[in-house]
């Protein structure tokens, strides 16, 4: 069985000093009443599947939140594996998005379950800015890594190091 593999980005942002995050809540029936632990980043799986991971994640970005990637270096966050298996590697971008203007696409359920029917929604219903606290109780658990490695290669005053890659 092939290991499943996401890709996406956090864009972040510095406010009178301090990082926020931009995180997207998922769509559908299923997390319409579930907040905190299930937001997370704008992400996807790679189509085809030998896309290149980078290119995924922007694509996928542009696709939940209807803005391309901003330009300028991205930083490499690595990846970490989600409670089901699949891996999801990451890269932060320094931009800023208005949550008011962001649209996703729409994706097929059935609805409701064994009626045969069909229903749209947008994969992302909405997204928004939080700070790093905030955004450890809201994120999936298995994604707080990112935001920690964000934070590491930020440092004190905005400066940038380098962070390592981990699996």
């Amino acid at each position: 069985m092939a290991i499943r593999t996401s890709a996406g980005i956090l864009l972040y942002r510095l406010r009178d000093g301090r990082l926020e995050v931009l995180l997207g809540h998922p769509g559908g029936p299923f997390f319409g009443r579930k907040d905190l632990g299930n937001w997370s980043i704008p992400k996807g799986a790679r189509a085809p599947a030998d896309e290149d991971l980078e290119a995924t994640a922007r694509r996928e970005f542009q696709e939940e939140t209807g803005h391309p990637v901003p330009a300028g270096q991205l930083l490499d966050l690595g990846s970490v594996r989600q409670k089901g298996g699949k891996i999801v590697y990451a890269w932060a971008a320094e931009g800023d998005l208005d949550p008011a203007q962001a649209t996703s696409n729409m994706i097929e359920i059935p609805w409701p379950p064994f009626t045969g029917r069909v229903k749209r929604f947008p994969e992302i219903d909405r997204v928004a800015w939080f700070g790093p606290e905030e955004t450890r109780q809201r994120i999936k658990e298995a994604q707080i890594p990112f935001v920690e490695r964000l934070e590491t290669v930020l440092g004190p005053a905005g400066q940038r190091r380098t962070v390592e890659r981990e699996l």
